[in-house]
């Protein structure tokens, strides 16, 4: 009988050996293939971004359309709650009178929106092709002003009002010969190239016109498309697993509608703001330069800087002096936004301190352009987010605090009793 057990243990201890081999072999298949694949990556890593972008291209339209729903959602959603309210008593079907106002609170916000497009295009568009024209018009008088000023300001530094005046007249000369040299003659060219640039404009305009009806029916059916979406994720992967995978979509759609459509806002206003104040200062440009400012403010922290810089040129060669009231009226509009506007319509909506937020302005930016530069802090904050989850989990495994302070001024851990031990006050 004895040696029946024994020989059951020794098979179970081969079975457990061989099935941890198994294992073992697995893992180190999947890791060499996976070694293999990112070695091929990297390898063809400029025919991989080829056809990324063919793909990107090929999905425009449908990119396009997730992106318009996405910032219309919060507006339908405001719309179809009054619209419920009001069809809800005067119709006998509650089902009915639910399609109802989602289908016309879908069709109210696509109207908005390309009505807010249509109105910002027809004030701003004329307003700018003015003011780029006069400004071409009137730069090289403009400089020559400037010149007479910084020389009669710096009447007593000669030498550097004459080095700043002859490096102006230089540029000044440069462009000219560049637009006579360069520009004149490569006309045909620029003709091909503008022919180009129409047929891509009216690419464009297709696949925004074909976006838009795929952001009416994202928005119309948008609940059949989310049960759609957790009923595949919770078929693939575990139900605990699916429950973190759903509550970090809530906190990334948390972060990124709450970030993007507030800085949209938050830009507006600012914009708007600027407008007025360069207006009542009379400065020149101002709604050229009220557009930079509240374009380039959608940046976080380094937004206005970036655009302070072409409107202080602009002001400037126009009237020097007035330059300086801009550095001045951008400074305080900085702050008054950080510290007033922007609290108020963003919140904590990243949850990052103003280190990590310059941090990923700059890794976004340094990698993906402008649109690294808008979207960095959201997606860092989503980041920072599972990983302070991550930490926090293998914390409470080991049984050891989650809070940070409780570990700024620890000597090490107890292995004995998994205590955190402190450095003793001297």
């Amino acid at each position: 009988m004895e040696d029946k057990q024994t020989d059951v243990k020794k098979k179970k201890v081969s079975d457990w050996d061989l099935n941890q081999y198994i294992v073992i072999a697995a893992i180190a298949f999947v890791t060499v293939c996976g070694c293999v694949l990112f070695f091929f990556f990297i390898y063809r890593y400029h025919g991989f971004a080829e056809y990324w972008q063919k793909l990107v291209a090929v999905l425009q339209p449908i990119i396009m359309g997730f992106i318009t729903a996405y910032l219309l959602n919060p507006v339908m959603m405001f719309l179809e709650k009054y619209l419920q309210v009001f069809l809800l008593p005067r119709m006998k079907s509650e089902v009915k009178a639910k399609k109802m106002a989602r289908t016309i609170a879908t069709v109210g916000a696509l109207f908005l929106f390309l009505l807010c497009i249509f109105l910002l295009l027809d004030m701003v568009i004329p307003e700018l092709i003015a003011s780029v024209q006069n400004m071409t018009t009137n730069l090289p008088s403009e400089v020559n002003s400037f010149v007479a000023w910084t020389k009669e300001t710096l009447s007593g530094e000669s030498g550097l009002a004459e080095m700043l005046g002859t490096s102006l007249l230089s540029i000044t000369k440069y462009i000219e010969q560049f637009l006579e040299k360069d520009v004149l003659p490569q006309i045909n060219s620029y003709v091909a190239s503008i022919t180009t640039g129409v047929i891509s404009a009216v690419r464009a305009l297709f696949n925004f016109i074909i976006g838009l009806v795929i952001a009416l029916y994202l928005l119309v059916s948008k609940e059949t498309f989310i049960g759609q979406g957790k009923k595949i994720l919770y078929a693939a992967l575990p139900p605990k697993m699916g429950n973190h995978v759903i509550q970090t979509l809530r906190v990334t759609d948390k972060m990124f509608g709450g970030f993007i459509s507030g800085k949209i806002l938050d830009s507006a206003i600012i914009g708007v703001i600027a407008y007025i104040g360069l207006s009542i200062m009379r400065m020149p440009y101002s709604l050229l330069v009220a557009v930079i400012v509240g374009v380039t403010n959608i940046v976080p922290f380094f937004g206005p800087f970036i655009g302070a810089v072409p409107g202080v040129i602009l002001i400037a060669l126009a009237e020097p002096i007035k330059g300086l009231y801009f550095v001045i009226f951008v400074f305080v509009l900085q702050q008054v936004d950080g510290n007033i506007i922007g609290p108020k319509i963003l919140g904590d909506s990243t949850g990052l301190s103003s280190f990590w937020v310059i941090f990923a302005i700059l890794i976004g930016g340094g990698m993906f352009g402008f649109m690294g530069m808008l979207l960095g802090v959201p997606t860092f904050g989503v980041l920072y987010y599972l990983i302070r989850e991550i930490v926090a989990y293998i914390l409470r495994r080991r049984k050891l605090p989650e809070g940070t302070r409780d570990y700024i001024r620890m000597k090490n851990v107890d292995l004995e009793t998994g205590e955190l031990r402190y450095e003793e006050k001297q």
